[in-house]
Order: structure tokens, then sequence, then C-alpha cells
């Protein structure tokens, strides 16, 4: 499904930010969440690259897979979880308890990003969730990892900042 006006208003990032083109699969049973993304060579970080053909080559940045992480951890809270950031909800990655960048993301050619919650915990207004991810280019295995984030509700005089996650 293409992306609903909604999803992207209520999202804490900016449409620029977001880098999701479609979302393919929720999977409410399972608990599981793809979207599509498509690098291209003017992604933040990436542009920046001094590339090498071989030494070098241009490829999405890591630091940029594990904010998608948190983008697909939205869309979980969003269409699983049924919680909106304009609700006062926010998510926050706690912990990344394994990852591996499996392979080198290449602008151009179509991403597919699962992420698939194995554990969550609902304690009041805080929700403790365990993350799978997985991101394929094509065929390829790019990125793995479990992750853990806390989504939290802040009331009108919360101050976010001070949360401890």
């Amino acid at each position: 499904m293409a992306l609903d006006e909604a999803f992207v208003a209520d999202c804490p990032y900016g449409p620029v930010a977001l880098f999701l083109e479609e979302i393919v699969e929720v999977n409410l049973e399972t608990v599981k969440v793809v979207a599509r993304m498509t690098p291209y060579d003017d992604l933040p970080l990436t542009r920046s690259q001094r590339v090498h053909p071989v030494r070098h080559p241009r490829h999405v940045n890591g630091g940029l897979i594990v904010h998608m992480t948190g983008m697909l951890g939205f869309v979980h809270a969003y269409y699983v979880l049924d919680l909106r950031h304009a609700d006062g909800w926010i998510g926050y990655g706690a912990k990344i308890h394994e990852a591996r960048f499996a392979a080198l993301a290449r602008p151009g050619e179509p991403m597919t990003l699962m992420g698939q919650a194995i554990r969550t915990r609902r304690m009041n207004d805080n929700i403790l969730a365990r993350y799978r991810f997985e991101f394929h280019q094509g065929e390829t295995l790019v990125y793995e990892s479990e992750q853990t984030a806390m989504w939290l509700k802040v009331g009108e005089n919360g101050d976010p900042a001070s949360l401890h996650v």
C-alpha cells in the first residue's frame, strides 16, 4: 500500500527522513511489517562518501540503516500496536542486542525491510518491544539484527529528554 497521509503526518520525523516508499505488508497475527525503500545517491551520509569504485563503492551508510530500523519500528507501532505520536506516544531505541551488516546496499535497487516483534510487554503507558529486523536488496541479505525499543506515552507536560529508556 502507498504511504497513508495520516501515517506520514504522524511520524516523529519529517517526510524527507522517512525514506519509505511503500508499506508492503502488515500482518497483525505474526506482528510483522514489511516496507520498501529505494536508496539513492543523495541519501544523507551516503552523499558525503568519498567513493572509490573498488575500495569504497557508494552504499547506504550503516547509520542510515540503523535509522531505518527506527522507521520500521514506527510502522509497527502505528499499524500493529495502534499507537499515535499525535496522542503522545513516542518510541526510542534502547538496545541493539546483535547486528550484522551482511552486504553493502547499493543505490538504485529497492530494498525490502522486514521488522517483526518477537516479544512485547506493556506496563501502563509503556511498551517494551524486542524486534527482529532483516533488510534485503533483491535476494541479498544486507542487514539483520535484534533490537529493543521502548514506546512511552508522554503527557502534555512531559519532558521526553528526561526520560530514561
